[in-house]
């Protein structure tokens, strides 16, 4: 097994007044060449947006995009149409692919919304840009892993993207145990405390902290605390 940590306080920061971030991986202002991506997960941003505040319309292309609130009301807009509110239990998923432009606000004026951006290298280039949506309740995610995110053109559940990733949340309970097993074994594993606190492998994890595994067909994982997580299993090489 091999296995990279990233502590929740080595993070990359930028503080815009109306916008906190936490960056995982290089992104914007933040550059460290020794933390560009973990395979095809590119960027995973830790937003805090201010009431009625949010990023104005802007491009993106040939990436997948995801955002997972955590709280508030994150409204989202785009040049197909789409205009829709995603909360806590939402996931929702952009193929950006030829071109699609879309902004995201704070739909509340009077409090924050938090949410995690986290964008995927395509396994296709080009492809027609799509829209998709679901919610998964806490009940959905509770003392088990919940797959919501998987390849286009799999049973696999929840929303799904052009490439050979899958995402699993989980709301566990302490002293849960459970494992994962790699869908693909020439994958790699990103798991990311949401909250609480976690052993993966031998390996404690606390809140906001980041492990990226490889080299392993399978995540032993402990619930050290109450606590949720968040594993993005995604291709190594692309």
């Amino acid at each position: 097994m091999k296995a990279i940590l990233h502590k929740a306080n080595t993070r990359g920061y930028a503080n815009h007044g109306w916008l906190d971030s936490y960056h995982t991986f290089s992104f914007a202002g933040y550059h460290d060449p020794e933390r560009i991506h973990f395979g095809a997960l590119r960027v995973l941003n830790d937003d805090k947006v201010a009431g009625g505040m949010g990023f104005g319309k802007h491009p993106h292309e040939n990436m997948e995009i995801i955002s997972i609130p955590t709280s508030g009301d994150l409204e989202h807009f785009d040049n197909m149409g789409n205009k829709q509110i995603i909360r806590q239990g939402d996931v929702q998923v952009m193929s950006a692919g030829t071109g699609i432009e879309h902004g995201e606000k704070n739909k509340n004026p009077d409090k924050p919304v938090e949410f995690f951006q986290i964008w995927v290298i395509p396994n296709k280039k080009n492809v027609t840009p799509r829209y998709d949506q679901k919610s998964f309740s806490d009940a959905d995610k509770h003392n088990k892993l919940l797959t919501v995110i998987s390849p286009i053109g799999t049973k696999d559940g929840g929303v799904q993207i052009h490439q050979d990733a899958w995402f699993s949340l989980s709301k566990m309970d302490k002293n849960f145990s459970t494992a994962y097993h790699l869908k693909n074994n020439t994958n790699g594993v990103y798991a990311f405390v949401i909250d609480g606190d976690v052993t993966i492998n031998g390996e404690k994890l606390n809140k906001r902290d980041g492990l990226g595994i490889s080299a392993t067909n399978k995540l032993d994982i402990k619930a050290d605390e109450n606590a949720e997580l968040l594993l993005m299993e995604v291709p190594l090489t692309f």
